[in-house]
C-alpha cells in the first residue's frame, strides 16, 4: 500500500464539524486513507513525499449535479436566451443525435475541468437515450472517469414521457418503461460499489415530473430501494414545472414525490428552488437533499434557492455545477464564488460567508450524497481527496489574510495539485492522464459534428429561423 506525505503546508482547511486548521501542517495518507493530520508529522518514509511549501490544501470539492454530455452544446447562440422549456426543446433536438463516442469525450472534458478546479467526487445525470444509438451511453461516463481518476457517483436517468402522450421530449429520446427499469438494474449490477472509499457508486435518477410517467416514479423508487441505492431527479426547478404538474396531475411537485415514494434519506433533487415553506420543513423533516446550481438558475432565470430558510430547516444542501449546457462551465471554484455573491444579494452579506458556502460544497454536499462517512473534509479514517492552491501567485498578493475564504473571493484560482484517493490526478494545474490538447481538439470535431448532423436533420423552416447563428468551426 503506497504512502504519502503531505509535508510543510501554509495551511491545511479540514472542513471538519470544527472548521479546524492547520498552519504548518501535514498529511499523512496510507492508500486512499487519512492516517495523520497535524504539525511535524513522523513520517520522513513515506514512499512519496510532497513539499507543500506556501501551498494551501483544502478539502476536494464534491459536485452533486451535472449533465456531462451537454459538454457539447455549451455557447450556442441560439439557447444562450432561453428559460427552461424553451431551452429544452432547442437542445433535445440536437441531443438526439449523440453517439457513445460523444458521450466518453464530453464526459473527460467536463471531469477534467471539475478536476482541475478543485473538485474530486462528481455525480452526474445522465438522461438521453436516442433511438438507434447503444443504450450503454452511461457506461461511457464511467469509462472517462476512470480514465481521469476522479470519484464518481453516476445516476442512471431516464425518459419516458415523450411529446405524443403530453411531455416535454421528442420521442426519439425517450425509452419504455420496461427497457429503462432493465438496464437500471445492469448498471447497479455492474458497477455500484457501496465500500466507504469506493470510486463509482450508483444512483437512480428518471428525469423530472414533466419527462416521466408516475408509475416510472414508482417502480423507480422500489428499484432503486431494492438495490439500497440513492435516488436524484430534478424538482420544483422552475414555475414552469410547477404549473405543468398542477395542470397536468393536480398536485404539486412534491405532492407527486410524496404519492410516488420519492421522500427520504435517500433521495435528493436538483434545484428546489420553488419549494413553499410548509414543503421546505417536510424536506428536513424526511432528510430529503437538495443540490444547488446558482449558476444555471441564474442563467436560466429560474429563480433563486431559497438556501437560508433550507439551512434553518435542516435541510441537507449541497453544491452543483449543473449540466455545462446551462452553465458553459464546469468550474466548481467559479460556481463557489457565484454562490457566495448570489446569497449576498438575496440574503445580506451576513447571511453566508464564503467559508459556508465552502462547507457547503465540501461537507455539506458529501450529506447529500450519503457519503459523509469517507468523504467531504479531511479527517482521520477518511479518503485523501483534496485540492492545493499556490499562495504566492499573483493574484492573492495583499490577499493572504484568511485561508478559508481565499479561493472563494479572490482573483480566478488555478489549482496547482489535485489528489483523489491519494493519487494525483492534476499536477501543476495540468491533467495527469489525459493529454489536454489532443482531448479538446478530439472534443471540438466531435461537438461540431453532432450540431451538424442536428441541422441537416432539422425541418428548413426551423433550420432558418433558429439555425442560421450556428457556426461549424
Amino acid at each position: 500500500m503506497k504512502t504519502v506525505l503531505i509535508r510543510n503546508a501554509r495551511n491545511i482547511i479540514t472542513m471538519d464539524e470544527e472548521r479546524s486548521q492547520f498552519p504548518g501542517g501535514s498529511i499523512y495518507i496510507e492508500g486512499q486513507e487519512i492516517k495523520a493530520i497535524g504539525v511535524d508529522l513522523p513520517y520522513e518514509t513515506a514512499d512519496e513525499i510532497i513539499d507543500a511549501r506556501n501551498q494551501i490544501i483544502y478539502p476536494g470539492l464534491i459536485n452533486t449535479h451535472h449533465h456531462l454530455y451537454q459538454t457539447f452544446t455549451r455557447n450556442i447562440p441560439l439557447a444562450q436566451n432561453c428559460e427552461l422549456f424553451d431551452w429544452l426543446i432547442t437542445l433535445y433536438d440536437i441531443w438526439r443525435h449523440i453517439r457513445p463516442e460523444d458521450v466518453y469525450l464530453s464526459a473527460a472534458v467536463g471531469l477534467g475541468e471539475l478536476l482541475k478546479s478543485g473538485c474530486t467526487t462528481a455525480a452526474d445525470h445522465f438522461y438521453v437515450f436516442p433511438n438507434g444509438v447503444s443504450g450503454e451511453l452511461i457506461d461511457e461516463e464511467i469509462r472517462a472517469a476512470h480514465d481521469l481518476g476522479i470519484r464518481f457517483f453516476p445516476t442512471r436517468g431516464s425518459m419516458s414521457l415523450g411529446r405524443s402522450k403530453g411531455g416535454l421530449p421528442p420521442d426519439e429520446v425517450v425509452q419504455t418503461e420496461d427497457v429503462i427499469l432493465k438496464d437500471t438494474m445492469r448498471v447497479i449490477e455492474t458497477y455500484h460499489d457501496p465500500s466507504p472509499f469506493s470510486m463509482v457508486r450508483v444512483g437512480v435518477a428518471p428525469c423530472s415530473p414533466f419527462s416521466v410517467s408516475k408509475d416510472l416514479l414508482i417502480e423507480s423508487s422500489r428499484l432503486a430501494r431494492s438495490y439500497g441505492v440513492r435516488m436524484h431527479t430534478h424538482l420544483a426547478e422552475t414555475q414552469d414545472e410547477e404549473h405543468f404538474c398542477l395542470e397536468k396531475l393536480g398536485m404539486r411537485p412534491l405532492e407527486l414525490m410524496e404519492q410516488t415514494g420519492w421522500v427520504g434519506n435517500d433521495v435528493w433533487f436538483a434545484h428546489g428552488i420553488w419549494f413553499n415553506e410548509q414543503e421546505i420543513v417536510k424536506l428536513g423533516t424526511c432528510g430529503c437533499g437538495v443540490a444547488h446550481c446558482p449558476s444555471s438558475n441564474m442563467k436560466m432565470k429560474s429563480g433563486v434557492m431559497p438556501i437560508m430558510e433550507m439551512l434553518k430547516k435542516g435541510v441537507k444542501v449541497g453544491l452543483g455545477v449543473d449540466g455545462s449546457a446551462s452553465n458553459d462551465s464546469s468550474n466548481m471554484l467559479m460556481e463557489l464564488k457565484i454562490m457566495n455573491l448570489l446569497h449576498n444579494l438575496k440574503h445580506g452579506t451576513k447571511a453566508l460567508s464564503a467559508e459556508d458556502c465552502l462547507y457547503i460544497a465540501t461537507k455539506g454536499s458529501s450529506k447529500v450524497l450519503g457519503w459523509e462517512d469517507s468523504i467531504g473534509s479531511l479527517e482521520v479514517g477518511k479518503a485523501a481527496d483534496l485540492f492545493m492552491i499556490n499562495a504566492n501567485r499573483m493574484e492573492f498578493a495583499g490577499a493572504l489574510f484568511d485561508d478559508a475564504a481565499l479561493p472563494i473571493l479572490t482573483g480566478t484560482p488555478q489549482v496547482e495539485r489535485t489528489i483523489v484517493g491519494g493519487k494525483t490526478v492534476v499536477k501543476d494545474g495540468r491533467l495527469v492522464s489525459i493529454n489536454e490538447e489532443q482531448l479538446a481538439v478530439s472534443a471540438q470535431k466531435a461537438a461540431a459534428r453532432m450540431l451538424e448532423t442536428a441541422s441537416k436533420h432539422m425541418n428548413k423552416n426551423y433550420k432558418k429561423s433558429r439555425m442560421k447563428k450556428l457556426n461549424f468551426r
